[in-house]
């Protein structure tokens, strides 16, 4: 599997020579590989590491040759004893001014890095995270580049134990990636492989810190963190396009004569639970997209050296990751219920696609304890109220805290929650009542920390209900841009608010509790979820169509375009290489003598 997928990578990069493709058309091509790889690290976080917190002469001298792959890289932060908790890392990188290097070490086993992707056996180079020790002082954790394997034999350079940490979850899925361990023991390297846009060392041993803040190290995980989300909508998407195809395709009991059964797209049951998958999978494209601007406007605002807007854009793309990540992977594990026993199949494409995607859960962050950075941004947020200071972005809403929390939704029908200004008010109610009362519930703790861990769950239900307000909002908004197309925007605002009140009916407690809308305007709510199931269902398979996926990148024998399911899963049966022989190996030695009663001891 492993080298397979080096073919591919050699491959891709041959097209991209040859096709003279931009920056964005080959990111697109990596993607559309569809297998794990080890260059999806070096282009998607060993680069923007470079970018973000290199000094410019660095960037000259290393991002031309990391450009034109003649040095592969990884980026080597997670180790054995500590992910999330960066500074918590255990590598060190102490500074030796006689010959002006630091040494790189792995003091404890713990210190050992682990996970990073493509660092196994591709990668030549890394930005490797470690303790600066300066003059016998610790200055916190910075990005070293590092060489790791030697460009004549690509064996471990002296000093270095690096090694693939062995199979995965799954038969296939994330084990095309070199997942690696990496070691070092009194490793030198030269003083300017540091990255030192934020802070620096100079030749005489003296740190320095820039004027930079140290949240630039937060751009390399918003870049990420962005890309994760936009891939969110593009797994639960082929999930969903699987699934409704095959609802349609399968017909279960109903018929009273001797005409068709039911198709199971029609069941009440099946539209309760397949419909809010498709139209969250829309609403992560739309969020997705926005993310993608916000990263833009951020990355322009830093050249500009404006750092204004990255505390926010580093919570909305922390909180955004653990939001789309967790329900996308849920939402992939039900449609493969919902594709009955047929499911289980690998040939239905679903069970691959799961076990491939769900350690996005965890890696860049896990999603607990992003969402508890989220948390830390709303007390921030609500600490500034009344201080005069003008709230900007997802948190502008804030700035009406006072109406927010005495406001009463003046939904009186079912169809008054097809307004925009019902839904996005309600959403706001509940996100502003919920933040308010975390903050002041901690405020009356001990220490922050303490309230933290003592209200555990109401602050994760906080940032999950600011999180799904973004991306109501952003659906909402989508919805104000001209969009191209005969009926496509009424379709659209079908889904938006599918999407809305199904989340308002999942979380109905909280809108309660909060006294963001009244029992009856709940009630009110899921009488028109289901006009608006009703609604979807005649354009399901057209929406799930719209994704534009063929049957090859789909990769599912139930989700063909044309239907034709049971006629290519049964032959697909006969591709098992258990059939290759119609007496199995093993039939003479253990199932004849139990059938012939001619048993005998069999060492096990």
């Amino acid at each position: 599997m492993y080298k397979n997928t080096l073919r591919k990578a050699a491959h891709t990069w041959k097209r991209i020579i040859k096709l003279r493709l931009s920056e964005q058309e080959a990111s697109m091509l990596r993607f559309y590989v569809d297998e794990l790889a080890f260059t999806d690290l070096h282009w998607g976080m060993f680069i923007p590491a470079i970018k973000g917190q290199g000094m410019e002469q660095r960037q000259q001298k290393w991002l031309p040759l990391a450009y034109k792959m003649q040095l592969i890289r990884c980026y080597a932060q997670t180790e054995l004893g500590h992910g999330s908790n960066v500074q918590g890392l255990e590598t060190t990188a102490t500074f030796d001014p006689k010959s002006d290097e630091f040494i790189m070490n792995s003091p404890t086993l713990t210190s050992s890095k682990w996970w990073p992707g493509g660092l196994g056996k591709a990668s030549t180079h890394g930005v490797v995270y470690a303790r600066r020790l300066v003059d016998g002082k610790d200055h916190g954790v910075n990005g070293f580049i590092v060489q790791l394997q030697s460009f004549d034999d690509h064996s471990p350079l002296p000093g270095i134990t690096v090694a693939d940490i062995g199979m995965k979850f799954g038969n296939g899925a994330y084990n095309t990636m070199d997942n690696g361990v990496l070691r070092f023991d009194h490793v030198r390297i030269p003083r300017d492989q540091m990255l030192m846009r934020v802070s620096q060392v100079t030749r005489e041993g003296k740190y320095v810190q820039s004027d930079v803040p140290r949240q630039l190290f937060y751009g390399t995980m918003v870049y990420v963190r962005q890309t994760i989300v936009a891939n969110a909508s593009c797994a639960s998407s082929r999930a969903v396009c699987i699934a409704t195809r095959y609802s349609a395709v399968r017909r279960q009991f109903g018929s009273q004569d001797d005409g068709p059964e039911t198709q199971v797209i029609d069941y009440k049951t099946q539209q309760n639970k397949l419909f809010p998958l498709v139209v969250t999978a829309y609403a992560y494209r739309f969020v997705g997209e926005w993310l993608k601007w916000l990263y833009t406007d951020v990355t322009q605002r830093l050249q500009a050296n404006d750092f204004s807007t990255l505390p926010e854009a580093h919570a909305c793309t922390a909180g955004l990751k653990s939001l789309t990540t967790s329900t996308t992977a849920d939402a992939i594990e039900e449609c493969r219920k919902l594709c009955s026993g047929h499911g289980y199949l690998c040939s239905s494409g679903l069970p691959e696609l799961f076990v491939v995607y769900v350690p996005a859960c965890t890696y860049e962050g896990d999603n607990v304890v992003l969402l508890l950075q989220v948390a830390r941004f709303l007390m921030k947020t609500v600490s500034q109220l009344g201080s005069g200071k003008q709230l900007v972005g997802t948190t502008a809403c804030m700035g009406r805290v006072e109406h927010l929390l005495q406001c009463c939704s003046d939904v009186q029908q079912a169809e008054d929650w097809l307004k925009p200004t019902a839904i996005l008010e309600a959403f706001e109610a509940r996100a502003a009542r919920m933040s308010v009362a975390y903050a002041r519930n901690i405020s009356k703790m001990p220490s922050q920390e303490e309230g933290f861990a003592e209200l555990f769950s109401d602050v994760v239900e906080t940032a999950v209900a600011h999180c799904q307000l973004i991306v109501v909002s952003k659906f909402i908004e989508k919805l104000k841009q001209g969009i191209p197309g005969k009926g496509v925007k009424e379709q659209l605002q079908i889904l938006c608010n599918i999407y809305a009140l199904f989340l308002l009916h999942k979380h109905q407690g909280e809108f309660l509790a909060t006294g963001a809308i009244t029992l009856k305007q709940a009630s009110l709510a899921s009488d028109q979820l289901r006009v608006l199931y009703a609604q979807a269902c005649p354009n399901a398979i057209a929406l799930v169509d719209a994704f534009n996926y063929t049957d090859h990148y789909l990769g599912s024998v139930l989700g063909r375009y044309d239907g034709n399911v049971y006629p290519n899963l049964y032959p697909k049966a006969w591709e098992e290489p258990l059939n290759d022989t119609v007496v199995p190996d093993g039939y003479h030695e253990y199932i004849r003598p139990m059938l012939k009663q001619q048993l005998r001891t069999v060492r096990l």
